[in-house]
């Protein structure tokens, strides 16, 4: 792993973490669970929704379970506050022998917005793809968020498909108990 700045340049050889100026992006520790927690919760609220307790946990045993293909990063300003987070998933491409990263989650705190954080975060995801050997990282994101699409168009490319989902309810919870 190594340091760069916004631009991509190397500043330096071995070091744990990734660093944009006054940026620096690491991967999430077990002593992160609260400024988790405080980034889920608005991002969930920028989309307007809320999932339960038992969602949060899950997702937080996975993203710190060695060998599970899910992943996460915190992006940190220079005092070490929390301004920013990333989930990206590792899964298997029909199309590529190497994998993929599926950047399924970005959020920056609101007082953090336009000063780079969303990109390094981004950075991270396509240096740990690079550092892996997979083929693509990509994702998706909301037809009205017009300010993340500025700076997607800049990074990306965007290939013109349309995403198309159906979810299925949760089991009920007495066939759960009998299983």
């Amino acid at each position: 792993e190594f340091r760069f700045f916004i631009q991509g340049r190397r500043v330096g050889q071995g070091t744990a973490a990734r660093q944009t100026a006054a940026l620096r992006v690491r991967m999430l520790q077990e002593a992160d669970r609260a400024v988790w927690t405080r980034l889920w919760t608005g991002y969930l609220t920028f989309y307007k929704t809320t999932l339960p307790e038992t969602t949060y946990n899950t997702t937080w045993q996975r993203l710190l379970t060695p060998g599970e293909p899910m992943n996460g990063a915190l992006c940190e300003l220079d005092d070490g506050s929390a301004v920013g987070l990333v989930h990206y998933i590792q899964h298997r491409n029909g199309w590529d022998p190497r994998d993929s990263y599926y950047l399924q989650d970005l959020f920056t705190a609101e007082e953090a917005r336009g000063k780079g954080v969303g990109r390094a975060l981004i950075e991270h995801v396509y240096a740990e793809s690079e550092r892996n050997g997979l083929g693509k990282v990509w994702w998706l994101t909301h037809e009205t968020n017009t300010t993340a699409q500025a700076l997607y168009n800049k990074i990306a490319d965007k290939p013109g498909f349309i995403q198309y989902g159906k979810k299925f309810p949760p089991p009920a919870a007495a066939a759960l108990s009998n299983e």
